[in-house]
C-alpha cells in the first residue's frame, strides 16, 4: 500500500500541478490583454470600424458560430493543413532518402535544394493559381511545397550524418540494403527528419492562411480576407484570434506530443520542461 501511495505521488502526479500552473500563467496573459484592450476603447474614442472592442469581437464570433460559418471554415482549414503537411512530409522523406543515399545526387542537387528552399511559397502561389486555378489544388500544392523542402533538406542531412560504422555492422551481419535503410539509416535520421517536419509545419500553417486568402472561398484565411474586404473589422479580428488558437492547439495537442513520442523519448532532444 505504501508503494502504491508513493507511485500515486510520483513524478507524474508532481508534474500535474506544475503544468496547471503554467496553463494558468499563460491564460493570465490573455486575460490581461483583454482587460487592457477593453479599458483602452473609451480612451481611444474611435468607431468600432477602426477599433472594435472585445464585446464587438465576441458578438461577431457568436454570429459566425450561430450561422454555422466559423465551424465549417475551421474544419476546412484543418483538413487542408493536415493533408498538405502529410503529403509534403511523405514526399520530403522519400526524396531525401533517395538523394541522401547517393553521394553523386547529394553533391549534384545540394545547391539546387538550397535554391528552392529559399523561395517561399508566396512567390509560387500566383503561378499555382495560373496552373491550377483558385481552389483546393493550389492550396495543397502550396502546403506540400512549403513542408517538403525543409523535410527533404533535413532528411538528406540526417542520412549523410549516420555513422558508417552502424551501416557496416549491419552489413557484416548479413543485412540487406532494405534492412540497412529501415533498421539503421531511417531511425538514425529521424531526429533530423522531425526537425525538418517541425519547421515545415510552422511554415505550412502560415502558408495555409495566405493561400486561403488568395485561392479559397472558405477557411480561416478567407474569413480574414473577406471580412477586411467588406470592412468588417470585428470579423477580421475573430479570424485572427481563431488562427492563433488553431496554431496553439496544433502545436500543443499534436506537434509537441509527437516530438515527445519520438525524438525526446530517445534522448536526442531534452525540452525545457524536462530539464526543470
Amino acid at each position: 500500500m505504501a508503494d502504491l501511495a508513493e507511485s500515486r505521488g510520483g513524478p507524474a502526479a508532481a508534474g500535474a500541478p506544475a503544468r496547471t500552473g503554467r496553463l494558468v500563467k499563460g491564460a493570465g496573459g490573455f486575460v490581461l490583454v483583454l482587460v487592457l484592450w477593453q479599458a483602452s476603447v473609451p480612451l481611444v474614442g474611435l468607431s468600432s470600424y477602426f477599433y472594435p472592442s472585445p464585446v464587438d469581437v465576441a458578438s461577431a464570433f457568436v454570429d459566425l458560430v450561430r450561422k454555422g460559418i466559423l465551424p465549417v471554415y475551421v474544419v476546412d482549414s484543418l483538413g487542408r493543413y493536415a493533408s498538405g503537411a502529410a503529403l509534403g512530409t511523405l514526399i520530403g522523406v522519400a526524396l531525401g532518402l533517395v538523394i541522401g543515399l547517393n553521394r553523386f545526387l547529394a553533391r549534384l542537387l545540394g545547391p539546387l535544394l538550397n535554391f528552392f528552399y529559399a523561395i517561399v511559397e508566396v512567390a509560387w502561389i500566383p503561378l499555382f493559381v495560373i496552373w491550377w486555378g483558385y481552389g483546393i489544388e493550389t492550396i495543397l500544392v502550396s502546403l506540400m511545397y512549403v513542408v517538403a523542402f525543409p523535410v527533404l533538406y533535413n532528411t538528406v542531412v540526417g542520412v549523410r550524418m549516420v555513422p558508417a560504422v552502424y551501416v557496416n555492422a549491419v552489413r557484416s551481419l548479413g543485412g540487406s540494403r532494405p534492412s540497412v535503410i529501415l533498421d539503421v539509416i531511417l531511425p538514425a535520421s529521424l531526429p533530423s527528419i522531425i526537425t525538418g517536419f517541425r519547421v515545415g509545419a510552422g511554415f505550412a500553417f502560415r502558408g495555409l492562411i495566405l493561400a486561403e486568402m488568395i485561392a479559397a472561398k472558405t477557411g480561416v484565411g478567407f474569413l480574414i480576407f473577406d471580412a477586411a474586404t467588406n470592412k468588417d473589422t470585428a470579423r477580421t479580428i475573430v479570424g485572427m484570434i481563431v488562427m492563433g488558437v488553431m496554431w496553439l492547439l496544433i502545436d500543443n495537442v499534436y506537434l509537441k506530443p509527437f516530438e515527445r513520442a519520438t525524438v525526446m523519448r530517445w534522448g536526442s532532444v531534452i525540452s525545457a520542461e524536462e530539464r526543470s
